[in-house]
């Protein structure tokens, strides 16, 4: 049996080679993410590990930020004598650093990265864990002279001698750039810029005699927990964070572990997705193989051989197929995570290839994920293997499921499906965001599963629909070509089953993120008041920005906005830590807002705040309650609720409880913040457009800066949006990739399965163009079956949804009919390419040996 098992894999590779590359992609995906993460993960914990100094102190940080606000917490420089005189210190260092500043050269361009990392500017202090040295040119002096280092200097084309602006919380001032710093490290992508500490404390942080944190170098003998200890004793232990070298390392590679996880889960969600299509090619497959030796393995089992020993030959088959589709894989996920790495060098993030890390998790991962979908694929096709009958050696019987009759699918299909459709009613009617967001999931999963299983009923009413013009567009060609897809349902629903699943998807999807638009649009319309918005997608800028503005001419009318990290202890006994904004008293001008209770006068008053109506519904809030408030560096104040607003969509960009006040509460409590926006109205008798342009023109030495107006905002939200949805589509591309690998495979192992009969029809005079197009036609009704199933399960995905997000605000539905009509088109384009090679080997078959065919 082992020796017969292994012929039929040699004889049939070339069959089951669009499952195995079904397979080569799913295990590619999995070990390209595992290498990429992995080797960046041990190329920063190298970084962290060589550039932490022994000990490290820094403010007490109690709010984590949702906005950024500008204020930089600090301790006092002096703390550097202190430390340095306690016993076991060799060294200690006051470090002033400023991570939201902007460098712009002479012709006003920022120089630096543009792939989101930071501009950071920090003070020329350098030890012998500094992650850069000084390669040419001479320290600075004063505040007039800088380093910048290598990277970002040939990236913007700086050298020794040019001037650049520093644009700083504090305000802007101009630097010699009289020296260049090497990365003796791995460079994180980030622009460096370093002046003297002086120079760094009063232009960077704004504040003379402040640090950011104090280092500390052990001497010899001392170990870094017990230098930590005496660093906290001497200090206070509850007024600073204290962290060893290993401690401050495993900060540092938790805050970058967001970028790391996203990048691993994305990679992660394209294998998802080529796993969950790849089953449906490979059951498939493996299907119709199983069909085709029907009489193969009916003398098999006239031979002596069992049932068992004929299930056990077919996943041996399967084990084959993965074992070679992983390999394949893995030296594919190999390569993959080179391009990542290689592509990472070019966004500025230096990883060398040479140090790719491919631990022992990684083949493990791949040869699990590859060999187990598989088998498990693999494991019906085998069981209905085994059930053929010595007889069918005999005859020309197929164990492909023609005949069998489809009650089982109806009764388990119409279960789950019920079970679905009552999910997703459920989540429709429900009020709570968390319990409906269940619900769909649940909806969303079962009603998938439903359309698989019962697909094959809804082959031959939906087809008989759409190819139902098919014998009067083609005649005879037309007619047959819809019978062929109508003559195993089960074949034609499991090859459609693998498109329908990405294209639900989109549906869904798109249905989910026009409403959103929609939503956001109107949101836009009825809130936004002002002229135009200036900001840097919420990251604050200097004072000498709004000063600017205010002198422009043309300006009628400027209010300011800032955001400030808070804490609330609300009368339920739940404390919820949130970013606040903060406005000028003349908000009405400039925004619409909706109050159920109070108005913007006393929500801006001295010591209250605005609540989001539900918000304060659910935490027992009323107007007039008072509310402990916690803010940046530990200051508290109890704040009035003055006023409750009632918005569509309140808590607006992650602002739980859509809390505000005004900008002297903010100041009074959370001093050093910055603006973050600003709404600015045009003056009596100065056109918009004049306005924009001298915007602009004041603007033009802040390139973070953007002038927008009610179009420009709601293209940014729509651009933040498509962001995401370009991501998914990617993962869906993928799976319809793989889908039309499927139409390939079932359609070259049908034109197999047909041989002699595609020889008798070309014996009577089919000629090879009607052939071809049979099969294209053929091809093109699964295709469209496929994307008619899908969008419109997707579409009711999609409508439950916006339902969901009603609950947050998002109360607009849109249906995207041109996205959802493309697909469709699409769907039937795919349907002919995915025909061309089935197509092409079917016209050049030889008629007689093909009549001759067993």
């Amino acid at each position: 049996m082992l020796r017969a098992t292994l012929r039929s894999f040699v004889a049939h590779k070339g069959r089951l080679l669009l499952s195995a590359l079904a397979v080569l992609l799913s295990v590619a995906f999995v070990a390209g993410s595992l290498i990429f993460s992995d080797t960046v993960s041990r190329t920063f914990n190298r970084l962290f590990a060589s550039t932490a100094a022994d000990v490290t102190v820094t403010p007490k940080e109690t709010l984590d930020e949702v906005v950024p606000s500008g204020a930089t917490a600090t301790l006092p420089a002096a703390l550097a004598d202190r430390v340095a005189r306690v016993d076991g210190v060799a060294a200690a260092r006051a470090e002033a650093e400023a991570t939201n500043i902007t460098v712009v050269n002479a012709d006003n361009e920022s120089v630096g990265p543009t792939t989101g990392a930071p501009t950071i500017g920090t003070n020329w202090n350098p030890g012998d864990r500094s992650p850069v040295e000084l390669t040419s040119g001479h320290a600075p002096h004063g505040p007039t002279e800088a380093l910048i280092d290598s990277e970002t200097a040939d990236r913007r084309n700086v050298r020794i001698g040019d001037v650049v602006t520093v644009i700083a919380a504090p305000g802007s001032f101009r630097v010699e750039v009289v020296g260049i710093v090497t990365f003796t490290t791995t460079n994180p992508g980030a622009a460096l810029v370093f002046v003297d500490t002086p120079t760094a404390q009063t232009k960077l942080l704004g504040v003379k005699g402040t640090a950011t944190s104090i280092t500390v170098d052990a001497a010899d003998g001392v170990s870094d927990t017990t230098l930590k200890q005496r660093v906290a004793a001497a200090l206070g232990a509850d007024r600073y964070n204290f962290r060893t070298a290993d401690e401050q390392a495993e900060s540092d590679v938790e805050q970058l572990g967001g970028f790391l996880d996203v990048i691993k889960y994305v990679m992660l969600g394209f294998a998802g997705v080529a796993v969950l299509v790849g089953v449906f090619l490979i059951v498939n497959t493996f299907s119709m193989l199983i069909a085709q030796r029907t009489r193969e393995l009916g003398l098999l089992r006239a031979l002596g051989a069992d049932r068992r020993q004929v299930r056990r030959s077919v996943l041996t088959e399967a084990l084959l197929l993965g074992l070679v589709g992983s390999t394949l894989g893995l030296a594919a996920g190999i390569g993959l995570a080179a391009g990542l790495i290689e592509l990472m060098g070019l966004l500025g993030m230096n990883i060398k290839s040479t140090e790719m890390v491919i631990g022992w998790g990684t083949p493990l991962a791949a040869y699990v994920v590859g060999v187990g979908v598989t088998f498990v694929a693999a494991y019906l096709p085998a069981r209905r293997a085994a059930g053929v009958s010595p007889m069918a050696a005999l005859s020309d019987a197929e164990v492909a499921a023609v005949g069998r009759p489809l009650k089982v699918r109806a009764v388990v299909g119409a279960v789950v499906g019920a079970a679905g459709t009552a999910a997703l009613a459920g989540c429709v009617v429900s009020s709570e965001t968390g319990p409906a967001a269940s619900l769909l999931g649940l909806g969303v999963l079962l009603t998938l599963i439903a359309t698989v299983v019962a697909g094959p009923l809804l082959v031959r009413p939906v087809i008989r629909v759409l190819g139902g013009a098919f014998p009067a567009l083609f005649g005879s060609i037309g007619r047959m070509s819809q019978r062929n897809a109508l003559r195993n349902p089960r074949r034609t629903g499991a090859t459609a089953a693998a498109l329908m699943v990405g294209l639900a998807l989109v549906g869904g999807l798109s249905v989910a993120s026009a409403s959103i638009t929609k939503s956001f649009d109107r949101q836009i319309d009825r809130t936004l008041g002002a002229d135009f918005v200036i900001q840097n997608n919420f990251v604050p800028f200097p004072p000498e920005v709004t000063d600017h503005v205010r002198d422009t001419e043309g300006v009628g009318l400027v209010v300011r906005s800032r955001f400030t990290p808070i804490a609330v202890l609300l009368p339920d006994g739940a404390r919820v830590e949130t970013t606040a904004a903060g406005y000028d008293r003349r908000l009405d001008e400039v925004a619409n807002i909706t109050y159920a209770g109070g108005d913007s006068a006393a929500a801006l008053a001295a010591g209250r705040l605005a609540m989001d109506l539900d918000f304060a519904r659910d935490h027992g809030v009323r107007l007039g309650s008072t509310v402990p408030v916690e803010f940046q560096g530990g200051r508290t104040a109890e704040l009035t609720v003055g006023a409750l607003t009632d918005q569509e969509s309140a808590e607006g960009f992650g602002l739980q409880g859509g809390i505000y006040f005004g900008l002297a509460t903010l100041e009074r409590y959370a001093r050093g913040g910055q603006d973050s926006v600003l709404y600015v109205n045009a003056a009596p008798g100065t056109s918009e457009d004049d306005l924009r342009r001298n915007l602009e023109r004041t603007l033009d030495a802040y390139p973070q800066l953007q002038v927008r107006d009610l179009a420009d905002y709601k293209q940014l939200v729509r651009d933040q949006i498509s962001v995401l949805l370009y991501l998914v589509y990617a993962l869906l591309g993928l799976a319809i990739v793989i889908a039309v690998l499927g139409v390939v495979n079932t359609l070259t192992l049908s034109v197999v399965e047909r041989t002699r009969e595609i020889g008798l029809l070309r014996a009577i005079g089919l000629a090879r163009r009607q052939l071809r197009r049979m099969i294209r036609l053929e091809s093109v009704v699964i295709a469209v079956f496929g994307a008619v199933l899908g969008l419109g399960l997707g579409l009711v995905w999609g409508v439950c949804t916006q339902q969901v997000l009603a609950l947050q605000g998002m109360t607009a539905l849109a249906i995207p009919w041109g996205t959802i009509v493309a697909v469709v088109i699409g769907s039937a384009v795919l349907g002919v390419v995915a025909a061309l090679l089935p197509a092409l080997r079917a016209s050049r078959m030889n008629v007689l040996a093909a009549i001759a065919h067993e």
